[in-house]
């Protein structure tokens, strides 16, 4: 090519450049929702599309002092699931830690790949990692988004629940990961926190993994369900196994690179094949519900919310569903989901709601918190489809409608069959319905299983209370199994069973011989624990004296030497006290040995190595005395 050839291209491509149009602005654009920034809100002040570009002028309000970053692998996506991969970006660094300035406000410009003429709607997502900063739904004001109804995605897909839906049988979740090394991963096992509501216990599940990737889990449950292996600690962009599974099967995963090297997964069979489209979308659905849970205005202003994210969420239903051409089983599920995670976020905003205005519980909106009317935005959800057990959010949103302000006082006002009918007639009015739901006999179901820990006498009339207001044949059917066991203990303690971790609970026994341990499972993050710690330590420097009993006191931190913080704390709160430190890894394998979710938690440990039931256990401080002498009377 000649000097003069070269010349004449470059002209040309002048030319073209300075030919770019704008063929639209978007002023102060709105979206549907911010996603995962946790410290504050990234909005985009304003949109301009070229046939050479589109340009995005955003703004992220960031609480001064915090980091944040944006990876260069942003990009844009269009409603059928394009990418417009991010080219430059001005006023911010790239994959480089941000410091939020003084004024916590930071303005900065992207350039991406030009979105077609066509496209209203889009999204910004930051990456493809699990806690990327998402902007989505973002559309001029002026466009009228035409919102379809639950009803209305319902109809399209008609798909009958299998009869045996409600079925108790073992899954396995087994599979490779393709490429695996441990050291370069970050991990050896991943974890699931995974409860069957018809049971008392909670069942952490841990996932390991073997030197060549492969793995193993063998688990009972009693209904479908949508679950994930995760870690936190991955140093490679793979971190979640979802899966769907239904009692009696087994799960074949392979987790590989896809042709742009993300990981992903792929089902070789069973329900988690039935439902792959759905699995690997269903947060692309959901996340325009995360602020809902988070929001911190009154409850008027939270019901309108609720509103404007049910709307959104169903839009998204309808487009994501289209573009992946879910099967009729998939769009029933999802639609299940999205009401349990709606109902849950929702709930979840009421109870903060609640915590934050107990100091002021005379006002006006305090009382609107307590009316059962006031919870219209539970109408929308059918209560009675035992689609709903699917997700993992489901014993959350139980615990949430169980324990709402409506419903404690409903439940707590009266004694005897009085206090049942009260609380079936407030969980009518809450949940929309003109008969006790399914949802509402398991929320008793659950109370039932709260208070059987405290039955010492007359067990079969307080069962029989309980057990007469069940109309759900399967509700009934397991109620009465519970009591059958229930009634079948003869054993005050069983052996602590040959799993790991269990050597670190003979190791204390073996320390503090003779003595009663009361194990106190904690943690720095947890605000209940370090309250429980610390109104409890007068009455721990009294216990520190006797000769039969022995606290001990676990948590998991990232090492086992712990953070700085928690060296602190401990220095400050349980000095001269038996303090257990793990790695988080261990913490979860402790969970799954004493199968507990939530902390704190205590476990009481006979002085010859035995679990004490949970009916006789010490249940932490508040009648500590008490329970420890009715247990010391048993073992006799």
């Amino acid at each position: 090519m000649n000097k003069q050839t070269i010349i004449t291209s470059l002209l040309a491509l002048v030319a073209m450049a300075g030919q770019a149009k704008t063929f639209k602005t978007i002023k102060n654009p709105v979206a549907m929702a911010c996603v995962n920034v946790a410290n504050g809100e990234l909005k985009a002040r304003e949109v301009i599309m070229r046939d050479t570009a589109t340009t995005v002028h955003f703004t992220i309000e960031y609480e001064k002092g915090n980091n944040f970053r944006f990876a260069k692998e942003s990009y844009l996506m269009d409603e059928d699931g394009n990418r417009y991969p991010l080219r430059s970006a001005d006023g911010i660094a790239l994959d480089a830690w941000v410091q939020s300035p003084e004024s916590g406000v930071t303005d900065f410009t992207m350039h991406f790949e030009p979105l077609p003429k066509k496209i209203q709607i889009f999204d910004f997502i930051e990456g493809d990692g699990n806690r990327a900063f998402k902007l989505l739904g973002i559309h001029d004001k002026k466009y009228k988004i035409k919102y379809p109804t639950m009803q209305e995605l319902a109809d399209a897909n008609p798909w009958t629940v299998p009869d045996d839906w409600f079925k108790t049988d073992t899954i396995i979740v087994k599979g490779r990961i393709k490429g695996y090394d441990a050291e370069q991963f970050g991990f050896t096992s991943l974890e699931c926190f995974f409860q069957n509501v018809f049971e008392k216990d909670d069942a952490t599940l841990v996932l390991d993994i073997a030197p060549d990737g492969t793995f193993y889990k063998k688990f009972q449950a009693g209904y479908p369900i949508c679950q994930r292996f995760y870690t936190l600690e991955s140093k490679v962009g793979f971190s979640e196994m979802p899966f769907f599974a239904r009692p009696g099967e087994t799960i074949d995963i392979t987790v590989r690179k896809d042709a742009g090297g993300r990981y992903v997964c792929v089902y070789n069979n069973g329900g988690s094949r039935d439902a792959a489209r759905w699995l690997r979308t269903r947060d692309e659905i959901t996340d325009v519900l995360f602020p809902l849970m988070l929001f911190e205005g009154s409850f008027d202003e939270g019901n309108v919310l609720a509103d404007n994210m049910w709307q959104n969420v169903m839009y998204r239903l309808q487009t994501v569903s289209r573009r992946e051409h879910y099967t009729p089983m998939e769009m029933q599920l999802a639609l299940a989901y999205v009401q349990t995670r709606f109902a849950y976020y929702y709930m979840t905003y009421a109870m903060n709601r609640r915590y934050a205005l107990m100091k002021q519980n005379e006002s006006a909106e305090w009382q609107n918190l307590a009316d059962a009317k006031s919870y219209y935005h539970l109408y929308r959800i059918d209560f009675d489809n035992p689609l709903l057990f699917v997700s993992s959010d489901f014993p959350y949103l139980l615990n949430r409608i169980q324990y709402a302000q409506p419903a404690t006082r409903a439940l707590f006002s009266t004694a005897g069959q009085q206090r049942m009918d009260n609380y079936y007639a407030v969980l009518r009015e809450m949940l929309g319905s003109k008969a006790n739901t399914l949802i509402a006999q398991l929320c008793l179901y659950q109370q039932m299983l709260t208070e059987s820990r405290k039955w010492q006498t007359d067990k079969e009339s307080k069962y029989t209370m309980f057990s007469n207001t069940f109309t759900h044949p399967h509700v009934k059917a397991r109620a009465d199994e519970f009591y059958s066991r229930l009634m079948a203990q003869t054993e005050l303690a069983t052996p602590i069973p040959d799993a790991p971790m269990a050597d670190l609970i003979r190791s204390l026994c073996a320390k503090y011989p003779g003595k009663i341990l009361m194990i106190d499972f904690w943690g720095m993050g947890c605000g209940p624990c370090r309250y429980a710690i610390q109104e409890s330590k007068e009455l721990r420097t009294g216990i520190a004296k006797r000769d039969d009993v022995k606290l001990v006191f676990i948590a998991g931190e990232r090492t086992t030497e712990g953070s700085d913080a928690y060296k602190k704390y401990v220095a400050e709160w349980l000095a001269n006290e038996e303090t257990v430190c793990v790695i988080n890894a261990d913490f979860t394998r402790l969970q799954e040995l004493f199968q507990f979710n939530g902390i704190p938690h205590y476990e009481t440990i006979t002085p010859d190595g035995r679990r004490v039931r949970d009916d006789l256990r010490i249940n932490g401080y508040d009648n500590f005395e008490y329970e420890l002498e009715r247990l010391k009377e048993k073992l006799k």
